[in-house]
């Protein structure tokens, strides 16, 4: 021993023993330290007591997910993807947890240990046992969440709708088998419609972009490609874009495999039986869905058939945060998990003609024959095209255009397309076309009721206007609305009864026989029997000359959309068309050829870079807010930034929208555009610099849109 210090002098064994028991010492440390800490004396789980949730909130810097203990007295329910109560925001004191508001949320996962070193805050409640977050749902909201530059918790939002108690206490019903597979029906008309319905009933996956021939029958077949996916031992989605159309589709898959096989997810079910039926799916009692937009999201079990209806309408681009459209989900979808695609409609927008034109989907289109066949005549007439007839004349129509109407109502009833609803929205000079404007405020001038003009901003009458430019003291509507239209008809044909379908009031159908049917684009009603005998589509220069991207394409699927519920010209079906004929979308509907149209608007896009052959978003808000996101982005290689411009201030008279500026504010919107494939990257750059100034909490919000539909 040495004398040195007082202390005996320690061996090797006597120091590798000591060092042996402080790393023993240091690992328990560790693992105690690892263990979820919650408050005193409660009891947690045995097995993965620490549960991942998803916390309903929907801001992008907090879009992860949080670690809670699980409590033994929750154990059974806690499962993941069951909708629980949280304490958020919870501070730490004195080794414990304390504070933070109750919000809601979804269990992901169950996991043994916790990043987290802290104090773990308990489960507050389980709001249900039903688990309505499944593996697969959950992938494609973070897939869709990804895309849009958004966050998880938003999407999910939009994917599983509200809780409602006593629709989960009921038990839904058990499933039936499958049915025969259906005859191939008049999917016969399309060269390749009888082999996509037998991929589909044979369980593979075949995409296909459709064009539609004119005429009633896209339910049946719709509903045919349902029930061939269902034959199969699989699942189907059909989506459309509004209520009339869904019913139809209900209608005819009803019909087809009978009752209990699918269910309708509309909004006008309401709220409690909308999820009863929600559930149903979710619970593998149902294998098919027909739905809205919301519909996308449907937990149909191992589809084999997700089809999307007109994808060009406004309605499948879903309003609320990140405004996902539903094609993109679908596409999302059929991808992740090996469904079948089906993307139909009588016309045909840039983005289908890019699936097939990349590979992606192969076309399902019927011979030139069969088009002739089916489509109506369709004849343009000029806007500057004056009326001879004095019935004509009274009716604001050329004269042709007044004789097809006439004509047609000998045979049924007459469609009438007007772009805008009421009685006469904007006013202009007759002579020279100048815009009316108030004396006082500069705004519009409009006719709410005959004889009567006043402002739309400040509702000051003008009992006695005259034009700026010229002196004329006439006037002419530069849209004469669905109201105006049908008075007018009324006064020319008084023994055929009118009838209106807009945006207040919609008919679904209307019986075959003469009438009048004026209607806004989108709300036409379906003609019992053949169809409609004729349709004027008028005021064409409204629909092309809006400011948009998408102008042509859009008053192409308009007309199409009216003019295919016209009777064929084997039955004496004509259409007319006021506006320029030389157009090259008028020129598409007279050949009756939007593939053609949609070919030709991709190329063009292609040769200037605008999607979707690029990718685009949008970043809107006050300058410095604008500027200062970009300048923190970090885009991707190449990255072109377009603008910022300033946005055009609202219409005081009109109601605010969700993408308006608040009153008072001039807001800026610059456009980044990057080349194809890096979409995700773009999505990203945006996200993190968004997240990143609402951490340091710099300037006002600003508002990203993947994909805007809206481009100038």
């Amino acid at each position: 021993m040495s004398r040195e210090n007082g202390r005996p002098e320690a061996g090797a064994s006597d120091a590798g023993e000591q060092l042996a028991l402080i790393r023993e010492a240091v690992r328990e440390k560790k693992a105690e330290r690892a263990k979820p800490r919650t408050w005193r004396g409660a009891e947690l789980a045995a097995r993965l007591p620490v549960a991942r949730v998803l916390v309903d909130k929907g801001l992008v810097h907090l879009d992860r997910y949080f670690d809670y203990a699980v409590p033994a007295a929750m154990d059974d329910e806690a499962q993941p993807g069951v909708r629980v109560r949280v304490r958020f925001g919870a501070g730490e004191k004195g080794g414990r947890r304390e504070g933070g508001k109750l919000v809601s949320g979804f269990i992901v996962e169950r996991v043994a240990e916790s990043d987290y070193r802290g104090v773990l805050a308990p489960l507050a409640q389980v709001l249900s046992s039903e688990r309505v977050l499944s593996p697969e749902l959950l992938g494609l909201c973070r897939a869709v969440a990804d895309r849009y530059a958004g966050s998880l918790a938003d999407v999910v939002q939009l994917a599983v709708p509200p809780r409602r108690a006593r629709a989960e206490a009921k038990p839904s019903p058990e499933p039936l088998p499958p049915n025969a597979p259906p005859e191939p029906g008049s999917w016969e008309r399309y060269g390749a419609g009888p082999g996509f319905l037998t991929a589909l009933a044979r369980g593979d996956a075949p995409r296909a972009v459709w064009t539609a021939l004119p005429g009633a029958s896209w339910p049946q077949e719709l509903a045919r490609a349902a029930a061939a996916a269902l034959a199969g031992g699989r699942g189907a989605l059909v989506v459309v874009p509004d209520g009339r159309a869904a019913a139809r589709v209900d209608a005819a898959l009803g019909e087809l495999i009978g009752e209990g096989r699918h269910v309708l997810l509309t909004a006008d079910a309401g709220p409690e039986e909308r999820y009863r039926r929600w559930l149903a799916v979710s619970r593998g009692a149902v294998r098919a869905v027909v739905g809205t937009r919301a519909a996308m999201f449907a937990p149909v079990a191992d589809p084999g058939l997700v089809a999307l209806w007109d994808d060009g309408d406004a309605s499948h681009s879903d309003p609320h945060a990140p405004q996902p459209h539903a094609r993109e989900v679908l596409i999302q979808r059929s991808v992740n998990e090996r469904a079948g695609f089906l993307l139909g409609g009588l016309s045909c927008t840039v983005e289908a003609a890019q699936l097939v034109e990349t590979g992606w989907a192969r076309p399902l289109t019927a011979e030139r024959e069969q088009v002739r066949a089916a489509a109506p005549l369709v004849r343009t007439v000029g806007d500057g095209d004056e009326a001879r007839d004095a019935a004509a004349r009274a009716a604001r129509l050329p004269t042709m255009a007044w004789q097809l109407v006439r004509e047609g109502l000998r045979r049924g009833p007459v469609l009438v397309q007007v772009p805008r609803r009421g009685y006469a929205p904007r006013l202009a000079c007759e002579r020279c076309r100048t815009p009316a404007r108030c004396r006082s405020c500069a705004g519009p001038l409009e006719s709410p009721r005959a004889n009567d003009l006043v402002c739309a901003w400040c509702g000051r009458q003008e009992p006695d206007w005259h034009c700026g430019e010229c002196g004329g003291a006439r006037l002419r509507a530069q849209v004469v609305g669905a109201r105006r239209t049908a008075e007018e008809l009324g006064r020319v044909f008084p023994a055929v009864p009118v009838r209106t379908s807009g945006r207040d009031h919609v008919l679904a159908t209307v019986p075959d026989a003469p009438a009048l049917v004026v209607s806004t684009p989108g709300a036409e009603p379906v003609a019992e029997g053949a169809g409609y005998a004729a349709a004027l589509l008028l005021d064409g220069w409204a629909l092309l000359g809006r400011p948009d991207l998408r102008a042509g394409e859009e008053a192409l699927r308009r007309w199409l959309g009216a003019a295919g519920l016209v009777r064929g010209q084997a039955e004496g079906g004509a259409v007319a068309v006021i506006a320029e004929p030389t157009l090259r979308p008028v020129q598409a509907l007279v050949r009756w050829d939007p593939v053609g149209h949609a070919v030709r608007e991709l190329a063009e896009r292609a040769e200037l870079g605008f999607p979707p052959v690029s990718r685009m978003a949008s970043v809107t808000g006050r300058p410095e807010d604008v500027a200062d996101l970009l300048r923190a982005a970090e885009l991707p290689a190449g990255a072109e930034v377009l603008g910022p411009v300033p946005l055009p201030v609202p219409d005081p008279g009109r109601p605010r929208r969700p993408g308006d500026p608040p009153p008072g504010e001039q807001w800026e919107r610059a456009l980044v555009r990057v080349r194809p494939g890096q979409g995700t990257a773009l999505a990203a750059a945006l996200k993190a610099a968004r997240a990143a100034r609402m951490v340091k909490r710099e300037g006002e919000a600003v508002r990203v849109r993947i994909d805007p539909p809206d481009l100038g």
